[in-house]
Protein backbone atom coordinates (compact mmCIF):
# COMPACT_ATOMS: atom_id res chain seq x y z
CA UNK A 1 0.00 0.00 0.00
CA UNK A 2 1.27 3.28 -0.30
CA UNK A 3 2.81 5.39 2.37
CA UNK A 4 3.82 8.94 3.37
CA UNK A 5 7.18 9.22 3.01
CA UNK A 6 9.25 8.90 6.44
CA UNK A 7 10.12 12.34 7.89
CA UNK A 8 13.37 13.84 7.36
CA UNK A 9 15.63 14.98 10.23
CA UNK A 10 16.17 18.55 11.05
CA UNK A 11 19.40 19.92 11.18
CA UNK A 12 22.35 18.97 12.83
CA UNK A 13 22.16 22.56 14.45
CA UNK A 14 19.30 20.49 16.44
CA UNK A 15 20.41 17.29 15.94
CA UNK A 16 23.75 18.00 17.78
CA UNK A 17 22.99 19.73 20.63
CA UNK A 18 19.88 17.14 21.29
CA UNK A 19 22.01 14.23 21.39
CA UNK A 20 24.56 15.93 23.52
CA UNK A 21 21.87 16.50 25.81
CA UNK A 22 20.30 12.75 25.24
CA UNK A 23 23.99 11.74 26.09
CA UNK A 24 24.28 13.50 29.02
CA UNK A 25 21.15 12.66 30.17
CA UNK A 26 21.92 8.33 29.83
CA UNK A 27 24.24 9.47 32.74
CA UNK A 28 22.82 11.46 34.77
CA UNK A 29 18.36 11.06 34.54
CA UNK A 30 16.32 13.58 35.33
CA UNK A 31 13.91 13.62 37.74
CA UNK A 32 10.34 13.25 37.35
CA UNK A 33 10.17 9.22 36.79
CA UNK A 34 6.34 7.44 36.84
CA UNK A 35 5.50 6.50 40.52
CA UNK A 36 5.92 2.27 40.46
CA UNK A 37 3.23 0.51 43.13
CA UNK A 38 4.32 -3.40 44.34
CA UNK A 39 2.29 -5.51 41.74
CA UNK A 40 -0.03 -7.88 43.15
CA UNK A 41 0.67 -11.29 41.48
CA UNK A 42 -3.47 -12.61 41.90
CA UNK A 43 -4.24 -9.26 39.76
CA UNK A 44 -1.94 -10.46 36.88
CA UNK A 45 -4.11 -13.70 36.81
CA UNK A 46 -7.08 -11.55 36.56
CA UNK A 47 -9.40 -10.68 33.07
CA UNK A 48 -10.28 -8.77 31.42
CA UNK A 49 -6.89 -6.70 32.82
CA UNK A 50 -3.96 -4.56 31.93
CA UNK A 51 -0.83 -4.26 33.54
CA UNK A 52 1.70 -1.13 33.49
CA UNK A 53 5.54 -2.60 33.00
CA UNK A 54 7.00 0.57 32.19
CA UNK A 55 7.16 2.83 29.38
CA UNK A 56 5.02 0.90 26.40
CA UNK A 57 5.07 -2.39 27.77
CA UNK A 58 2.10 -3.97 29.25
CA UNK A 59 0.62 -7.29 30.17
CA UNK A 60 -2.93 -7.42 28.61
CA UNK A 61 -5.77 -10.03 29.79
CA UNK A 62 -8.75 -10.79 27.34
CA UNK A 63 -11.24 -13.09 25.86
CA UNK A 64 -9.14 -16.12 27.78
CA UNK A 65 -5.88 -15.09 26.25
CA UNK A 66 -2.79 -12.94 27.79
CA UNK A 67 0.08 -10.89 25.31
CA UNK A 68 2.65 -8.22 25.71
CA UNK A 69 2.92 -4.73 24.05
CA UNK A 70 6.75 -3.87 23.08
CA UNK A 71 8.32 -6.08 26.11
CA UNK A 72 11.39 -4.40 27.15
CA UNK A 73 12.94 -5.04 30.04
CA UNK A 74 16.49 -4.09 30.24
CA UNK A 75 18.00 -1.52 31.95
CA UNK A 76 18.52 0.51 28.54
CA UNK A 77 17.19 1.14 25.73
CA UNK A 78 20.36 1.07 23.45
CA UNK A 79 22.43 -0.54 21.57
CA UNK A 80 25.13 -0.10 24.64
CA UNK A 81 25.93 -1.30 27.79
CA UNK A 82 27.20 1.24 29.23
CA UNK A 83 25.49 4.50 27.72
CA UNK A 84 22.34 5.25 26.23
CA UNK A 85 18.65 5.96 27.83
CA UNK A 86 18.57 4.14 31.17
CA UNK A 87 15.60 3.00 33.26
CA UNK A 88 14.97 5.53 35.43
CA UNK A 89 12.18 3.07 37.10
CA UNK A 90 12.24 -1.10 37.12
CA UNK A 91 9.99 -2.94 35.52
CA UNK A 92 6.89 -2.97 37.37
CA UNK A 93 6.59 -6.99 37.36
CA UNK A 94 9.32 -9.27 36.69
CA UNK A 95 9.27 -10.76 33.49
CA UNK A 96 10.01 -14.10 35.03
CA UNK A 97 6.85 -13.09 37.12
CA UNK A 98 4.07 -13.12 34.55
CA UNK A 99 1.70 -15.77 34.03
CA UNK A 100 1.88 -17.51 30.92
CA UNK A 101 2.20 -15.33 27.24
CA UNK A 102 0.47 -16.19 24.60
CA UNK A 103 2.01 -13.80 22.29
CA UNK A 104 3.96 -10.72 22.23
CA UNK A 105 3.76 -7.81 19.90
CA UNK A 106 6.07 -5.09 18.04
CA UNK A 107 5.17 -2.36 16.73
CA UNK A 108 8.47 -0.88 15.48
CA UNK A 109 12.39 -1.66 16.12
CA UNK A 110 13.83 1.01 17.89
CA UNK A 111 15.37 0.45 20.96
CA UNK A 112 13.17 1.23 23.41
CA UNK A 113 10.45 -1.06 21.90
CA UNK A 114 12.55 -3.63 20.48
CA UNK A 115 14.84 -4.56 22.92
CA UNK A 116 17.04 -8.26 22.02
CA UNK A 117 17.46 -9.30 25.78
CA UNK A 118 13.81 -9.35 26.09
CA UNK A 119 13.42 -11.20 23.11
CA UNK A 120 15.71 -13.73 23.50
CA UNK A 121 13.96 -14.66 27.07
CA UNK A 122 10.53 -14.64 25.65
CA UNK A 123 11.96 -16.59 22.46
CA UNK A 124 13.15 -19.46 25.05
CA UNK A 125 9.82 -19.92 26.75
CA UNK A 126 8.14 -20.20 23.34
CA UNK A 127 6.35 -17.01 23.03
CA UNK A 128 5.51 -16.47 19.39
CA UNK A 129 5.68 -12.23 17.96
CA UNK A 130 3.65 -10.53 15.92
CA UNK A 131 5.33 -7.48 14.07
CA UNK A 132 5.38 -5.46 11.23
CA UNK A 133 6.77 -6.07 7.69
CA UNK A 134 10.49 -6.69 8.06
CA UNK A 135 10.87 -7.29 11.52
CA UNK A 136 10.86 -11.21 11.82
CA UNK A 137 14.01 -11.67 10.43
CA UNK A 138 15.63 -9.79 13.24
CA UNK A 139 13.22 -12.15 15.60
CA UNK A 140 14.12 -14.93 13.84
CA UNK A 141 18.23 -13.67 14.09
CA UNK A 142 17.16 -13.84 18.23
CA UNK A 143 15.86 -17.23 18.26
CA UNK A 144 12.22 -16.65 18.05
CA UNK A 145 9.50 -16.76 15.90
CA UNK A 146 7.30 -14.24 14.26
CA UNK A 147 4.35 -13.62 12.45
CA UNK A 148 5.17 -10.50 9.63
CA UNK A 149 2.25 -8.25 8.53
CA UNK A 150 1.96 -5.21 6.33
CA UNK A 151 -0.83 -2.93 7.38
CA UNK A 152 -4.62 -3.59 7.41
CA UNK A 153 -3.37 -7.16 7.24
CA UNK A 154 -4.69 -9.32 10.03
CA UNK A 155 -3.86 -13.15 11.74
CA UNK A 156 -5.25 -14.80 14.33
CA UNK A 157 -3.45 -15.72 17.96
CA UNK A 158 -4.91 -17.94 21.05
CA UNK A 159 -8.83 -16.95 20.22
CA UNK A 160 -7.86 -12.98 18.84
CA UNK A 161 -7.87 -11.38 15.56
CA UNK A 162 -5.02 -9.25 15.75
CA UNK A 163 -4.73 -6.84 12.73
CA UNK A 164 -1.63 -4.47 12.10
CA UNK A 165 -3.02 -0.64 11.33
CA UNK A 166 -0.66 2.25 10.19
CA UNK A 167 1.18 4.35 12.24
CA UNK A 168 3.41 7.89 11.64
CA UNK A 169 6.96 7.07 12.67
CA UNK A 170 10.03 5.42 11.16
CA UNK A 171 12.88 2.96 11.77
CA UNK A 172 16.08 2.30 12.32
CA UNK A 173 18.69 0.29 14.89
CA UNK A 174 21.56 1.92 12.76
CA UNK A 175 22.64 4.75 10.81
CA UNK A 176 22.76 2.16 7.77
CA UNK A 177 18.81 0.34 7.78
CA UNK A 178 17.43 3.72 8.43
CA UNK A 179 13.43 2.90 6.87
CA UNK A 180 13.85 -0.89 6.06
CA UNK A 181 11.41 -2.46 8.51
CA UNK A 182 7.55 -0.82 8.72
CA UNK A 183 6.36 0.56 11.58
CA UNK A 184 3.07 0.05 13.00
CA UNK A 185 0.25 0.09 15.83
CA UNK A 186 -1.97 -2.98 16.46
CA UNK A 187 -5.94 -3.81 17.06
CA UNK A 188 -6.61 -7.17 19.06
CA UNK A 189 -10.04 -8.03 19.15
CA UNK A 190 -12.04 -10.67 20.67
CA UNK A 191 -15.47 -12.28 21.36
CA UNK A 192 -16.39 -9.55 24.18
CA UNK A 193 -12.78 -7.27 23.84
CA UNK A 194 -11.36 -5.23 21.44
CA UNK A 195 -7.78 -3.51 22.26
CA UNK A 196 -5.97 -0.74 20.60
CA UNK A 197 -2.29 -0.11 20.89
CA UNK A 198 -0.80 2.78 19.13
CA UNK A 199 3.18 2.04 19.39
CA UNK A 200 5.03 5.12 18.36
CA UNK A 201 3.36 7.52 16.47
CA UNK A 202 3.15 11.20 15.57
CA UNK A 203 -0.54 12.89 14.73
CA UNK A 204 -2.64 12.78 12.40
CA UNK A 205 -2.26 9.91 10.70
CA UNK A 206 -4.98 6.85 10.15
CA UNK A 207 -6.66 7.19 13.77
CA UNK A 208 -10.36 7.84 12.32
CA UNK A 209 -10.02 5.25 9.50
CA UNK A 210 -9.05 2.95 12.34
CA UNK A 211 -11.94 3.33 14.14
CA UNK A 212 -13.95 2.85 11.15
CA UNK A 213 -12.82 0.17 10.05
CA UNK A 214 -11.64 -2.27 13.59
CA UNK A 215 -13.92 -0.27 16.19
CA UNK A 216 -15.44 0.49 18.52
CA UNK A 217 -12.38 -0.02 20.95
CA UNK A 218 -12.88 -0.83 24.73
CA UNK A 219 -9.28 0.49 25.85
CA UNK A 220 -6.98 2.15 23.66
CA UNK A 221 -3.14 2.66 24.46
CA UNK A 222 -1.80 6.55 23.47
CA UNK A 223 1.73 7.66 23.59
CA UNK A 224 2.03 11.11 25.46
CA UNK A 225 5.78 11.44 25.69
CA UNK A 226 8.81 12.49 23.33
CA UNK A 227 7.74 15.08 22.05
CA UNK A 228 10.60 18.19 22.51
CA UNK A 229 12.18 19.67 20.57
CA UNK A 230 8.86 20.49 18.59
CA UNK A 231 11.19 20.45 15.35
CA UNK A 232 12.83 16.96 15.89
CA UNK A 233 10.14 15.27 17.91
CA UNK A 234 6.63 16.16 16.33
CA UNK A 235 7.40 14.52 13.05
CA UNK A 236 7.34 11.24 14.76
CA UNK A 237 5.71 11.38 18.27
CA UNK A 238 2.51 12.91 19.58
CA UNK A 239 1.80 15.68 22.25
CA UNK A 240 -0.08 14.65 25.12
CA UNK A 241 -2.90 16.60 23.97
CA UNK A 242 -2.77 14.40 20.44
CA UNK A 243 -2.60 11.14 22.21
CA UNK A 244 -5.47 11.86 23.76
CA UNK A 245 -7.06 12.72 20.36
CA UNK A 246 -5.87 9.37 19.31
CA UNK A 247 -8.10 7.35 21.45
CA UNK A 248 -10.99 10.16 20.66
CA UNK A 249 -10.56 9.22 16.74
CA UNK A 250 -10.50 5.73 17.24
CA UNK A 251 -13.55 5.35 19.43
CA UNK A 252 -12.22 4.47 22.13
CA UNK A 253 -14.24 3.70 25.66
CA UNK A 254 -11.33 4.25 27.60
CA UNK A 255 -7.36 5.83 26.94
CA UNK A 256 -4.46 4.72 29.18
CA UNK A 257 -1.37 7.18 28.79
CA UNK A 258 1.88 5.06 28.07
CA UNK A 259 5.64 5.92 26.64
CA UNK A 260 6.29 8.31 29.08
CA UNK A 261 8.41 8.29 32.59
CA UNK A 262 10.54 5.51 32.15
CA UNK A 263 13.35 6.65 29.79
CA UNK A 264 14.62 9.67 29.68
CA UNK A 265 14.33 10.44 25.65
CA UNK A 266 13.63 14.41 25.19
CA UNK A 267 13.35 17.67 26.08
CA UNK A 268 9.91 18.12 27.98
CA UNK A 269 10.28 17.73 32.01
CA UNK A 270 9.76 14.17 32.97
CA UNK A 271 6.86 14.41 34.44
CA UNK A 272 4.88 17.00 32.05
CA UNK A 273 3.57 14.33 29.34
CA UNK A 274 0.99 13.11 32.33
CA UNK A 275 0.08 16.25 33.91
CA UNK A 276 -0.91 17.60 30.46
CA UNK A 277 -2.78 14.42 29.14
CA UNK A 278 -5.15 14.43 32.28
CA UNK A 279 -5.38 18.12 31.73
CA UNK A 280 -6.82 17.37 28.26
CA UNK A 281 -9.15 14.99 29.49
CA UNK A 282 -10.57 16.71 32.23
CA UNK A 283 -11.15 19.45 29.57
CA UNK A 284 -12.73 16.96 27.45
CA UNK A 285 -15.21 15.61 29.97
CA UNK A 286 -13.06 12.01 30.51
CA UNK A 287 -12.43 11.80 34.14
CA UNK A 288 -9.53 9.55 35.38
CA UNK A 289 -11.62 6.01 35.51
CA UNK A 290 -12.19 6.70 31.49
CA UNK A 291 -8.49 8.32 30.79
CA UNK A 292 -6.11 6.25 32.56
CA UNK A 293 -2.48 7.74 34.17
CA UNK A 294 -1.29 4.34 35.76
CA UNK A 295 1.54 3.72 38.18
CA UNK A 296 4.47 1.51 36.56
CA UNK A 297 3.12 -1.95 38.42
CA UNK A 298 -0.52 -1.22 38.21
CA UNK A 299 -3.72 -3.70 37.21
CA UNK A 300 -6.54 -2.57 36.18
CA UNK A 301 -9.78 -4.49 35.31
CA UNK A 302 -11.62 -2.83 32.15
Amino acid sequence: MQREPPPRLPGLRTTLPFFARRIRASFRPRPGAAPRVAYEPAALLKEPSLTWIGHSTFFVRMDGASFLTDPMFSQRASPFSFMGPRRMVGPGVPLDALAAVDFALLSHDHYDHADAATVRRLSRQGVRFVVPTGLARWVGDLGGHATELDWWQDTELAGLRVTCVPARHFSGRSLWDRNRRLWAGWVIAGPTRRFYYAGDTAYPSHFREIGERLGPVDLAAVPIGAYLPAEMMHPVHTTPEEGFQIAVDVGARRAVAMHFGTFDLSDEAVDDPPRRFRGEADRRGWSPDRAWVMNIGETRAW
